[in-house]
């Protein structure tokens, strides 16, 4: 195989239309049972943020209102169409658990088989294992990270305390204030909030006709964002008057957290909405920071034939977006398709 892609969501299939476009024999290998299969196990209630009309990958209209905002199992059933209309040859419950160097590119073992490529493109995203703090083993209570909260039906009767006001943890506390639940939303600082739309566009637009997806995160506006990460969509105002407040959590006993300024919460629940850390265990190739984390410049690395897509601020503010990862997806597919040639010659 000349390219093995590893991951099937967005980034991995924009890549595979660029490279069966560009003629290179590529597999893109998907540990899910089915394409989008990562979107179906988010929240039940997620909506995008991106409108219909910039939450397409190339090629392909996203279908529906394209003002209105998909839900999750939409976005994964435009995913699965998507691989279907392009034929795309996705390898499902296909779990890479290697890829190491060879003499003439990669070895890219996996639990159906080894694979052979000349050129691997890692495209499983930033958002592998969800962080907790290393106290909250001392908590006895019910506890779960983001990634696997569902709805309030999932959490016990009792105060709920969500850890964490990014988009994700002030999306998950009014819903559970709006289900009646008494929620305390714990959080250092909030970020700047913009709201879903402005003089009768939705913030989106603004942001495509200003070009602010395309800043990279090492311009002077590029760095503001990328540091405050904004709230979108949510009125923050109207959710600090359902919902009580806590400082930043330092501590857990067991059955309450306690805050930097030394207030004790009791707690029935606690929702973890503090994010992910990289996390490439089957990647043997010299590639990773102390933290786990890609070294790359663009997507490309310092190892020849290997590189990323779909990672945030990438290239620039919505490389790691769904309308937009489709432009880091050309480039690298680009460059994969002139090695390519190369090889054969």
């Amino acid at each position: 195989m000349d390219t093995v892609i590893i991951g099937g969501g967005q980034a991995g299939l924009a890549t595979a239309y660029h490279l069966r476009r560009n003629g290179v024999e590529c597999a893109v290998l998907d540990a899910h049972p089915r394409v989008g299969e990562a979107w179906r196990r988010r929240w039940d209630s997620l909506t995008l943020f991106t409108p219909r009309r910039f939450s397409a990958l190339p090629g392909m209209v996203f279908p529906g209102d394209p003002d209105g905002h998909p839900g999750k199992d939409e976005t994964a059933d435009y995913l699965a169409a998507y691989a279907s209309r392009f034929q795309l040859p996705v390898h499902l419950d296909t779990t890479v658990t290697a890829v190491r160097p060879s003499a003439d590119g990669f070895v890219v073992e996996t639990n159906n088989g080894t694979w052979a490529a000349r050129q691997v493109v890692v495209a499983s995203g930033a958002f592998h294992t969800p962080r907790v703090p290393a106290f909250a083993e001392r908590l006895d209570v019910v506890q779960v990270h983001s990634n696997d909260y569902r709805n309030p039906a999932q959490l016990p009767d009792g105060d709920v305390l969500v850890v964490g006001a990014g988009n994700t943890g002030v999306q998950i506390a009014g819903e559970l204030a709006a289900a009646g639940r008494r929620v305390t939303l714990a959080y250092d600082e909030l970020g700047p909030r913009l709201p879903q739309h402005l003089l009768g566009r939705d913030i989106f637009w603004w942001f495509s006709a200003l070009r602010t997806m395309g800043l990279s995160g090492d311009s002077r506006i590029g760095a503001r964002i990328r540091a405050t990460n904004p709230i979108i969509g949510t009125d923050v105002r109207r959710l600090l008057r359902d919902v009580r407040r806590a400082g930043r959590i330092m501590d857990a006993e067991a059955r309450a957290l306690r805050s930097a300024d030394g207030t004790r919460h009791p707690v029935g629940a606690v929702v973890w909405a503090t994010g992910f850390r990289p996390s490439y265990p089957w990647l043997h190739v010299p590639v990773l920071d102390d933290r786990g984390a890609p070294v790359h410049r663009g997507g490309f690395t310092a190892h020849p034939g290997l590189s990323f897509v779909g990672l945030p601020w990438q290239r620039t503010r919505g490389s790691a977006v769904l309308g937009w990862v489709g432009r880091d997806a050309e480039i690298i597919a680009a460059a994969a398709g002139r090695k390519a040639v190369r090889l054969c010659v």
